[in-house]
Order: structure tokens, then C-alpha cells, then sequence
């Protein structure tokens, strides 16, 4: 699964990489966590351009009666994505780039878990291959953006850890993601949504203090080794 991620890559470099044209402020982000608000990229209205905007981590489709539905399904499974009622339709109109520059995942340590670290060997951003939804409040007609990751089988680095991870995509299926039209009938982008190479990432044992959400600092991904005495 992916609980847990990071985005800390300057603006430039993830508008370089995903090609949308917006300038927004985004903090450097250490420690995100489900149900709160992370950049998206998705196609305009018209299909001609790609922009950033903002969304709720925990997709909320379109026929909830609550938002809180959004806090279980944080992430959908490549095997079930295209056939599971909250996932299908947005699968096929609505899919959406992640941003990130690593992402978390725990090593049990006798009573402890140990929070570890993966990302690209070369620290660049990258993207998780995602799915959007727009949400209408039955109650005060609040309209909500909302997201999923999208995950698969673990690649072999991964898999030391845990049997799934986050759909990193390669640039070049940016374009193919994003746009199902593109995507060839007979696999409808169900090829795109495997295990990135294990030889792309790398993974650290970093400071436990990213194990509570409500920390978001630099000393999240700190190497274990370095830890001295940060307040846990």
C-alpha cells in the first residue's frame, strides 16, 4: 500500500517534469498524510493542457453520502481498479499524476517498527499514477477534490518490506496515463500500472518521528543513524 509520502522537489522542477504552467507556493511537504490536501496533475476540461490543483488524499466518488468513505480508500489496487464501483469510473475518465519524491513504508524491529524511506537513487520528483473525483455534499452542497494512489505488486526492493507499492510511472507514460483516449483498447492501461524497476530506487531507515502525521519537518528523513537526540 502507500500510507505515506513526500513532495519537497521547487516548483521549476515539477513543473519541467509534469509540464502544467501554474506557479503555485508549495511548502516542502516531509510527511504527507491520507486526508489531507496534495497537488495533483490532471488534463483541463478540454483535454489540451495539464494543470496542478489541489485534492483530498482519500477518493470520494461522486455517490457517497459521507466524506469520511474517502478515508478508506486512499489507495486502489491495479487488479481490482478498473471493476471496483468507487474506482471504475474515475479509471476511465478521471485519472490524475501524484507528485512525489519518496514514500514510506515500516520494518517491524521486535515491538518497534522502523519507518523507511524509498526513493529514486538520482532524488528526482516523480509520479504516482492516480485517479480524481469531485464530490457534492448532500448536506451544504460543499464540493470536494479528491484522490487515490494507485498500487501494484511489489517490486523486489519493496517487497523486503512489504507485497505492494505505489504505481511509479515512467515519464514517458505521463502522457499515456493521463489520457485514456491514448491508452491502445486492448490493454487499457493496465500495462502502465506494474512495479516501477527495483534498480530506480533506493531505501533508508530514517527518524521514527515520521511514524505521528502530525510531524512535517526535515528531521522526518533524517538517515536512523543521524537521529541524535531529535524529540520523537
Amino acid at each position: 500500500m502507500c500510507g505515506r509520502y513526500m513532495l519537497t522537489s521547487p516548483v521549476d522542477a515539477l513543473r519541467q517534469l509534469f509540464l502544467f504552467e501554474q506557479r503555485p507556493n508549495l511548502m516542502p511537504r516531509y510527511n504527507i498524510a491520507p486526508t489531507q490536501d496534495v497537488p495533483i496533475v490532471r488534463l483541463t476540461r478540454d483535454g489540451t493542457e495539464r494543470e496542478l490543483v489541489m485534492a483530498r488524499w482519500g477518493l470520494v466518488p461522486f455517490w457517497a453520502d459521507d466524506l469520511k468513505i474517502g478515508n478508506r480508500l486512499i489507495n486502489a489496487r491495479r487488479e481490482s481498479v478498473q471493476t471496483m464501483r468507487p474506482f471504475r469510473e474515475a479509471y476511465q475518465r478521471r485519472r490524475c499524476l501524484v507528485p512525489a519524491d519518496g514514500f514510506f513504508e515500516w520494518r517491524k524491529e521486535g515491538k518497534a517498527r522502523q519507518p523507511l524511506l524509498f526513493r529514486r537513487k538520482d532524488r528526482a520528483p516523480f509520479a504516482f499514477a492516480g485517479l480524481w473525483a469531485r464530490w457534492k455534499s448532500p448536506a451544504d452542497g460543499a464540493v470536494v477534490r479528491s484522490c487515490t494512489i494507485i498500487t501494484c505488486p511489489a517490486n523486489e526492493l519493496v517487497a523486503a518490506i512489504h507485497d505492494r507499492m505505489p504505481v511509479i510511472l515512467a515519464p514517458d507514460d505521463h502522457a499515456r496515463w493521463l489520457d485514456p483516449a491514448a491508452t491502445p483498447a486492448a490493454t487499457d492501461g493496465r500495462s502502465l500500472l506494474a512495479p516501477c524497476p527495483a534498480a530506480w530506487l533506493e531505501s533508508l531507515p530514517v527518524n521514527p518521528r515520521v511514524n505521528n502525521p502530525r510531524h512535517d519537518d526535515v528531521a522526518c528523513i533524517q538517515p536512523a543513524f543521524a537521529q541524535d537526540a531529535l524529540a520523537l
